[in-house]
């Protein structure tokens, strides 16, 4: 008889594409037959409770990340910011001994949350950034990152371990101390085979990531698509309070859509305007949708992104300040993000039953055909 156990499912508060890219993973563990307990905080914690209303949820230390006004003052920001998103890891790792006690946990999975390892269990951590590009300080930031990752049993990867991939340099580095899982790009969303499926919209607008940098996109392309000809779908992403809806004109306005509503949306819209976030990458790319991106300014992972798939004549993009909604016919001219992976490359299920088989045994790394 299968004895379920409790998995720790705790993505990072930074933007949502950390927790939306937990969801498949969420329910592998459902299929499974074992019990995921959720920890984050913010909008991330938001957004999960209302995929998943009757898991337990637990609110973990924030590493209150905010970005500024002006993006060429990001970095100097994070610097400055950077004792309290320490004594947020410090505090989330001793908080995490207080768990496994008190939920019994049989192992942790961790999207980027850098405290949550304990050798008392199986501890994963889910980046695709081996390589933590910050412009000249790009060496540092990388071997920051890699020093927490090194602290973990596994870092599952999603992406695929070859060259022709979605994150570019951003997941690749040889380091052996890194026990590595490539899962393969994940998404929560499914692709729709059906012939009957019409475009409803000819643009949908998707909005993601911390403020203010948000809602200074949103006010931008509000007035912005005013000027489109055609149908607009315009979800703003922010999670807070009930979803609303409003229409007015050609424009259809909502604050938040759950993975259901996002389904139908992707599936009923033939362009995509958004951030170029490696979790909005790896959905788009699932859906086989035609996009444009605006990377968040002074992220230099999603400038990075960016500018890599509109180099290879993939998805085009422009800076948030120079962006007119006229850029748009550029996209007829790319070829847009055609599935070519499967989900995976081993099925999640079959590495979540690899991972935490032996929990009552040990909690080293399992050997086996996962690591690369």
């Amino acid at each position: 008889m299968q004895i379920s156990k409790n998995i720790l499912v705790a993505p990072l508060n930074w933007g949502l594409g950390h927790a939306t890219r937990c969801i498949p993973i969420i329910n592998a563990i459902l299929a499974n037959g074992d019990n995921p307990i959720i920890a984050s905080d913010g909008m991330a914690l938001e957004l999960l409770k209302k995929e998943f209303p009757r898991l337990e949820f637990i609110e973990l230390p924030s590493y209150e990340i905010s970005y500024p006004e002006k993006g060429q003052f990001l970095k100097l920001k994070l610097l400055k910011d950077s004792p309290k998103i320490w004594a947020a890891i410090r505090r989330e790792h001793l908080m995490l001994s207080e768990l496994i006690a008190r939920y019994h946990l049989d192992g942790v999975i961790s999207d980027n949350r850098l405290g949550l390892y304990n050798k008392m269990i199986p501890s994963v951590i889910i980046t695709h950034q081996l390589q933590v590009l910050s412009g000249t300080t790009t060496w540092l930031s990388t071997q920051l990152h890699l020093h927490y990752i090194k602290k973990f049993d596994y870092c599952w990867i999603p992406d695929v371990d070859h060259v022709q991939n979605l994150s570019g340099l951003l997941s690749q580095h040889h380091d052996d101390d890194i026990f590595k899982v490539y899962l393969g790009p994940l998404s929560r969303f499914k692709i729709n085979t059906s012939s009957q499926i019409k475009f409803k919209y000819d643009l949908m607008v998707l909005l993601s990531g911390p403020e203010p940098q948000r809602s200074i996109l949103e006010i931008k392309l509000l007035k912005e698509v005013k000027e489109f000809n055609g149908e607009v779908l315009f979800i703003a992403g922010n999670v807070r309070g009930k979803q609303q809806m409003e229409k007015k004109g050609d424009i259809t306005y909502y604050n938040y859509l759950s993975t259901e509503g996002l389904q139908k949306a992707f599936d009923r819209s033939d362009i995509i305007l958004s951030r170029s976030g490696y979790t909005t990458i790896m959905d788009l790319h699932k859906l086989g949708k035609r996009a444009f991106f605006i990377p968040t300014p002074g992220q230099f992972e999603q400038e990075y992104l960016a500018q890599s798939l509109d180099d290879q004549g993939i998805v085009p993009f422009a800076t948030q300040d120079n962006f007119e909604i006229k850029m748009l016919e550029r996209v007829d001219s790319y070829k847009g993000l055609k599935s070519v992976y499967s989900s995976t490359t081993t099925s999640i299920s079959d590495i979540l039953s690899e991972t935490f088989s032996n929990v009552n045994e040990n909690s080293d790394p399992i050997p086996g055909s996962l690591s690369t």
